[in-house]
């Protein structure tokens, strides 16, 4: 390369800088719904495991974790959502006083369809007291998403 030459960048297949931006964005949307503020936090359990949460209430009263996907959840995708709806259902048996709202913040209604029906997801996470939002992006923040998860499928 030559000294004035330009460089072509680009972005790394796995990159998800895309969702992690669009995960802040709809942590906002959903805090203009609810009225509140959301904040990521760490949260430590009493016996010293500790979780990163998306979004928690200053006073810990909702707890939040997103996921910005477009389009039907994969298998794993899937788990993924029952993994956060338990992260949050467990840090709400050790916090007190217990959160009042658990929430999975989702992007696209597509993404959580499977959780809707009768399957037993949907029936685990609506028994661990989380409830399911999706908010709505702007088409703008709809299309970096589908390029990410178009970079990123394997």
């Amino acid at each position: 390369m030559r000294v004035g030459e330009a460089v072509e960048t680009s972005t790394a297949a796995g990159d998800s800088s895309e969702q992690r931006r669009v995960e802040m964005l709809m942590l906002t949307l959903l805090q203009q719904k609810l009225g509140i503020t959301l904040a990521p936090r760490r949260l430590h359990s009493p016996d010293g495991a500790f979780i990163d949460v998306d979004g928690v209430a200053t006073n810990n009263s909702v707890l939040v974790e997103c996921w910005a996907h477009q389009g039907t959840a994969k298998v794993a995708q899937k788990y993924k959502l029952v993994n956060d709806a338990a992260k949050l259902q467990w840090a709400a048996t050790w916090l007190s006083p217990r959160p009042a709202g658990l929430f999975l913040c989702v992007s696209d209604e597509a993404a959580v369809k499977h959780l809707r029906g009768t399957s037993w997801q949907g029936a685990a996470i609506r028994q661990m007291g989380v409830c399911l939002e999706v908010v709505q992006l702007q088409d703008d923040d709809v299309l970096a998403l589908v390029e990410a998860q178009r970079r990123q499928f394997r």
